[in-house]
């Protein structure tokens, strides 16, 4: 099983945890890029697909690095509405 696999299974369980750098590798996989926002953007981060210019807007964690649950969902669904998942 390949690292991407092995980071899409874990994101779809949704009893292990997931980290902010986890969900950016497995973007930057599936072709997405991260969109600078302007330098009062914060913890507001923006990807987009480079095929499909499909975004996927999220808040990075703080203090921690554990994405919470709805965002997993929300990712989810976002990719899996784009057939990438």
């Amino acid at each position: 099983m390949s690292r991407l696999q092995k980071v899409i299974a874990k994101l779809l369980s949704l009893q292990q945890i997931f980290t902010f750098s986890e969900l950016e590798y497995l973007l930057r996989q599936l072709g997405y890029q991260e969109k600078k926002t302007g330098k009062t953007s914060g913890s507001r981060k923006a990807y987009i697909n480079i095929n499909s210019k499909h975004i996927i807007r999220v808040h990075k964690p703080h203090p921690g690095n554990e994405i919470k649950k709805y965002v997993r969902t929300y990712v989810i669904n976002e990719l899996q509405k784009q057939n990438l998942l």
